[in-house]
C-alpha cells in the first residue's frame, strides 16, 4: 500500500468547502424566509390579539425572562464587583470616575448583551429546538397544519417575539445590577467617593452606548429564536435527531451572536469616527 501522503486528501478540500458553503446558504435562506413569515404573521390578524397565540407568548417570556433573572442577576453581581475591584486595585479607590468609565466601556458595551444572549441560548435555545423538533417528530405540527392552524403563526411568532423581549429586558437588568451591586460591595470596603463614580458614568455613558446596546440586545434577540426555531422545525423522523437540532442550534446561535456582535461594534465604530 502507497505510504499516505498530504496530496491526498486535497481533493476533498474543495469538497468539503463546497458542502459548508452550501449548508450556510441554504441555512441563511431558511432563516430568511422564516424571518419573513414572522413579519408577515405579526401584521396581519390574527396575531397577539389572539388569546391562544398571547398565551404561549406569556410562556415563553416567562421561562425567558422571569426564570432567568436570578442567573442574570447573580452573574451580573460578580461581574461587576470583579471589574470595579481590578480596577480600585489598579488606580485606587480615590479615582471613581476612571471607576464608573470602565463599566461603561467593558459591561454596558460588550460583555452585558453578550453574556445575557450567552445565558438565554444555553437555557430557552436548547428547549425552544427540542420542543419544536419534539412537537414535529410526535405529529403535534401536522396536527396544527390539518386543523388550519398556520404553525408559524401559533409556534414561531409568540416565540420569536418572547425571547426577544426577555433578551432587551435582561441586558437592562444586567447593566442595573453590575453597575450598583459591584459598587455597592466594592465601596464598603474600599470607600470610592460615590459623586466621582456617578461622573465617569454620566461622562462615559452618550446616545451612542445606548443605541449600540439597545440593537445588540434586539439583535441577538432576534437571531437566537429564529435560528432555534429553525433547527426544530427541521427535525426529521427520527427522536435522534431532537439533540443534534439542540446542539446545532446552539453552536448557530453563538456564531450568529458574535457576528452580529463584531459588526455592530465595528459599524458603531465608523458612524463615530465620521
Amino acid at each position: 500500500m502507497a505510504p499516505f501522503t498530504t496530496s491526498d486528501s486535497l481533493p476533498d478540500i474543495p469538497r468539503k468547502v463546497g458542502a459548508w458553503l452550501l449548508y450556510r446558504s441554504r441555512l441563511l435562506s431558511e432563516l430568511a424566509d422564516q424571518f419573513l413569515q414572522f413579519w408577515r404573521c405579526l401584521l396581519s390578524p390574527p396575531s397577539l390579539g389572539n388569546p391562544a397565540i398571547r398565551a404561549v407568548l406569556l410562556k415563553q417570556v416567562y421561562f425567558t425572562g422571569l426564570e432567568a433573572w436570578k442567573i442574570i442577576v447573580l452573574v451580573a453581581l460578580i461581574l461587576g464587583t470583579v471589574i470595579v475591584s481590578q480596577v480600585v486595585g489598579l488606580v485606587g479607590g480615590g479615582n471613581g470616575s476612571l471607576t464608573g468609565k470602565v463599566l461603561v466601556w467593558v459591561v454596558l458595551r460588550e460583555l452585558a448583551p453578550l453574556l445575557t444572549a450567552m445565558i438565554v441560548i444555553a437555557r430557552s435555545g436548547t428547549a425552544i429546538a427540542a420542543e419544536l423538533g419534539s412537537m414535529k417528530i410526535n405529529g403535534e405540527i401536522a396536527t396544527l397544519e390539518l386543523m388550519g392552524i398556520a404553525p408559524e403563526r401559533y409556534l414561531i411568532l409568540p416565540r420569536i417575539l418572547g425571547v426577544a423581549s426577555s433578551v432587551c429586558l435582561l441586558t437592562a437588568y444586567f447593566v442595573l445590577t453590575a453597575f450598583i451591586g459591584g459598587f455597592l460591595i466594592v465601596s464598603v470596603g474600599r470607600h470610592i467617593p460615590y459623586d466621582q463614580f456617578l461622573q465617569g458614568i454620566i461622562a462615559s455613558l452618550g446616545l451612542r452606548e445606548v443605541v449600540v446596546l439597545a440593537v445588540k440586545s434586539l439583535g441577538f434577540g432576534l437571531a437566537i429564536p429564529l435560528i432555534c426555531c429553525q433547527a426544530g422545525m427541521s427535525v426529521g423522523t427520527s427522536a435522534t435527531e431532537i439533540p443534534q437540532a439542540a446542539t446545532r442550534a446552539v453552536i448557530n446561535s453563538l456564531f450568529a451572536v458574535f457576528l452580529l456582535d463584531g459588526l455592530i461594534t465595528y459599524l458603531a465604530s465608523l458612524l463615530s469616527a465620521s
